[in-house]
């Protein structure tokens, strides 16, 4: 798996990946976006932005073991800014909040509804 930062011509497929409607080419252009792909073809994305003292992922798509892949640069850079760092996962998305926990996230409490879902936030602090 190769993980790289995404272009413009990577929407479409991030568009594909994510659970819910997101304007993809906006998500490129306006965040930190990376991407993960297998023989060229794009397996997996991860949005983060930085507000309020704190690196927040905003966006995430692909399997577990791909998000995991694609942590390492929103936990490198609140590591250099000595942020934390904060996920907020639907609670449909069990794999992703055990990976989490596994890799020293904490959960914090509850996040905002998104589309009606529940989610649980969490907290990772370098």
């Amino acid at each position: 798996m190769h993980v790289r930062d995404a272009t413009a011509e990577d929407a479409d497929a991030v568009t594909r990946l994510a659970s819910t409607d997101v304007d993809a080419d906006r998500l490129v252009r306006d965040r930190s976006v990376r991407v993960a792909c297998v023989d060229e073809e794009v397996v997996g994305f991860l949005a983060y932005d930085t507000w309020r003292g704190a690196v927040h992922v905003t966006r995430f798509g692909g399997d577990e073991d791909t998000v995991d892949d694609l942590l390492g640069a929103p936990r490198q850079f609140a590591n250099r800014e000595s942020l934390p760092l904060e996920i907020v996962v639907p609670e449909s998305e069990d794999g992703v909040a055990e990976l989490l926990e596994a890799e020293g996230f904490e959960e914090t409490g509850d996040g905002p509804l998104f589309d009606g879902e529940h989610t649980r936030r969490f907290r990772w602090t370098p």
